[in-house]
Formats: C-alpha cells, structure tokens, sequence
C-alpha cells in the first residue's frame, strides 16, 4: 500500500481513508495530498470487531459523489474480505449485513465511479469477488496481487 501511496503522491493525487468497524463508518483521513499523513493514518488503522460493510461502502460512496462534484476524477478502493456481519441499521447477522452490502454495492456501481475491490482474505473470497461485480470494480485478490498488478489496478485510464 505504501508503494500505492508514493505513486499517488507523484501524481499529486489526494487520499482518503475511511474504517468501518463495529457499528459505523468513520473518515480517518480527509483527502489530502500529504504521504505521510496517509502512511501514518494507514499504520494506525483500528482492526476487529463487527463488519458494516454496507456502512462503509455507503460511506465512500458520499465522500467520493462529493469530490466529483468538485471536478475531481475519483477511484473508491475497497479493501475487505467481504465477511460483512453489521446490518446498515447496525443489527447483527451475516445474511442481513450481505445483502445490505450487496445493495450499497450496486448503489455504488449506478453513481459511475471507477471502483477496485482489493480481496484481503487469505484465499480469494466468492463474497468478494461477488461485491466486485455489484459495484462494477474491478477486483484483486490481495494474496496474489503484488505492488505491480496493485499500481496498474489504480493507474489513470486502467480502474475499470
């Protein structure tokens, strides 16, 4: 991710960070240009607990609508297993947390942003790689995706 950083630094592109865990979604790191509050802010990202992927996806989906009205060409990285367990409305259950991922999925993919869904488990999830398709991103498998796939995935003119 750092090698993703210094290539988005090059190109002067901003970078935000947004977690998702336990109930909500919070935007860690507003879009900035600035490489070491990005590594800082991705060193120390909170970990565990509940997965409200649909909060988070929502989440980016606000943020990015938001810097495309400003004119900004923009790319939502999702970095998940895809093992949602927080429904929207912050119950838990897996069937529920999935299909209300699934549904900010496709809501994302219908506002036109360019999307990469980066698969962090350990072996390619079908649950991943089934949100890829919802949101219309292209999808990597983060154990077989090395900084190169990774810097191509996000390059200008390759995100779809």
């Amino acid at each position: 991710m750092e090698l993703l950083l210094a290539d988005c630094y090059v190109r002067r592109d901003q970078v935000a960070l947004i977690a998702f865990r336990g109930t909500g979604a919070q935007l860690l790191l507003p879009p900035t240009r600035s490489l070491v509050r990005a590594k800082r802010c991705l060193a120390e990202l909170p970990g565990g607990g509940g997965t409200p992927l649909a909060v988070g996806i929502d989440a980016a989906r606000r943020l990015a609508e938001g810097l495309q009205r400003q004119g900004g060409s923009v790319l939502v990285v999702l970095m998940t297993d895809a093992r949602a367990n927080i429904a929207r409305d912050g119950a838990p259950g897996r069937e529920r947390a999935a299909a209300d991922a699934l549904a900010s999925a496709r809501a994302l993919q219908a506002t036109g942003l360019a999307s990469l869904m980066i698969d962090t488990g350990r072996e390619p999830q079908p649950a991943a790689r089934g949100l890829a398709q919802a949101m219309g991103a292209r999808y990597l498998a983060l154990p077989q995706a090395d900084a190169g796939r990774l810097w191509r995935a996000v390059a200008p003119g390759t995100a779809r």
